[in-house]
């Protein structure tokens, strides 16, 4: 009966049944048979519903999508290729820093690419760089941002694995700057390679495209000063976040009509919210099933039996993922994967910070590994290519972002020294 249960969940799961029906069903199929009251579910989802840091999520939501439906990926690309358009590598820094500012804020690679690959993959193929190349660099940059605060995933990972928010938006500063590093690295080489011609920096195009963006480029910084010089907490920096953009693009870029676009986002964000946290709610739930039952007790057992060390669980833990990266989006990975992980790590003398970096590297990198990465069918999708031709495209990208993963797990130092020298 265990068995069948099992089968037919996997069954509407592939048949693609929504995430959230497929673990509420498990989790009170499993409460049922455990004779446990399944009214723990509705408990964990309204013990996490009022934890006061979720509010940051919901917030940082609509401003993300106030950024990405307003012109704001126009004024970010012409700002980029304005000052960095002129050296070595140039273009293809344009797309590696546009796109890593714009998903910290969106927090979702897939807006992303859809918002920037109209404005940025026409520039790159006009700067005469190959399309492999270019759709490469596109598709690996979509996801490029999300280790650098107020990253969605950084504020969802500290609230399931109970770690503090700043801490972790700290920690991965120096990660995500390695990663843009090595790419970069990589493009001024690609540069050199298809000879392309460098343009003088023209001054005036500069400080026109610094005056139009006048009113974004102060926004991260308001963010993360505001947090770390103690003037706000990160709920309130969300909603600092919203009130600035939504005064922005209303009233002095004028981007958005007040009446007529700001209750459709809104809605539009808030239906993303609620995905989220109906997830978050029966995953949760779910998960106490499985700890009362001592599952990752279990698990860890076994995994004991034939690891010794904690150089070889690292290993099998980027393996492992890495596959879910593939499969999952990263919200649903987080809430499911983050609390059977958690306990085995921190039995290896894994740091919780750390752990952090490593788990979001590896589903930002999953994000665009063949076969099955959904950044893979969104660029297929949004430059009319094949998907084949994408996996071919990404290569380079991903050995150069494994290389970084390997850095980020192996050398904790580079997560942990900017959260130990606030922290000291």
């Amino acid at each position: 009966m265990t068995l069948l249960i099992v089968a037919s969940i996997f069954f509407l799961a592939f048949l693609g049944t929504p995430l959230f029906a497929v673990i509420g069903l498990a989790a009170l199929i499993s409460f049922h048979t455990a004779d446990i009251d399944p009214a723990a579910i509705f408990i964990e989802l309204y013990r996490i519903a009022g934890n006061p840091t979720l509010i940051a999520i919901p917030l940082f939501t609509f401003a993300g999508f106030i950024l990405a439906n307003g012109k704001t990926p126009e004024r970010l690309a012409r700002l980029s290729q304005a000052i960095l358009g002129g050296i070595p590598g140039g273009v293809p820094l344009v797309v590696l820093v546009a796109c890593a500012f714009f998903t910290a804020f969106t927090g979702a690679s897939g807006v992303t690419i859809i918002a920037l690959g109209g404005l940025l993959y026409p520039l790159m193929l006009k700067e005469m760089y190959s399309k492999d190349f270019s759709l490469g660099l596109m598709t690996s940059s979509g996801s490029l941002g999300l280790l650098f605060p107020p990253s969605l995933p950084l504020i969802l990972y500290a609230l399931i694995a109970q770690v503090n928010i700043d801490r972790l938006f700290l920690a991965g500063i120096i990660p995500g700057l390695l990663m843009i590093f090595l790419l970069t690295l990589y493009s001024i080489s690609k540069s050199r390679t298809f000879n392309i011609s460098l343009h003088s920096f023209d001054g005036k195009d500069a400080l026109s495209a610094i005056r139009q963006a006048a009113w974004d480029i102060p926004l991260p910084f308001i963010i993360l000063i505001g947090i770390y010089s103690g003037i706000f907490t990160v709920t309130e920096a969300a909603a600092v976040t919203v009130i600035y953009v939504l005064v922005i693009a209303i009233w002095v870029n004028k981007d958005l009509h007040p009446v007529h676009d700001i209750p459709c986002l809104m809605k539009e964000s808030m239906v993303l919210v609620g995905a989220i946290l109906i997830i978050l709610g029966t995953a949760m739930g779910f998960t106490n099933y499985l700890i009362d039952e001592q599952v990752p007790m279990q698990i860890l057992d076994v995994m004991k039996q034939h690891i010794d060390d904690k150089i070889t669980f690292l290993i099998l833990l980027n393996i492992f993922l890495l596959a879910v990266g593939c499969m999952m989006d990263i919200f649903s990975a987080i809430i499911v994967v983050v609390p059977l992980v958690v306990p085995i790590a921190q039995s290896y003398g894994v740091d919780m910070v750390h752990l952090g970096i490593i788990f979001l590297t590896n589903l930002e990198i999953g994000y665009s590994t063949p076969p099955v990465g959904i950044n893979l069918f969104i660029s297929s999708s949004r430059f009319s290519e094949p998907v084949v031709t994408l996996y071919r495209a990404v290569l380079p990208f991903l050995g150069l972002r494994l290389i970084a993963l390997f850095f980020i797990t192996y050398f904790p130092i580079l997560s942990l020294f900017i959260p130990q020298l606030f922290g000291r």
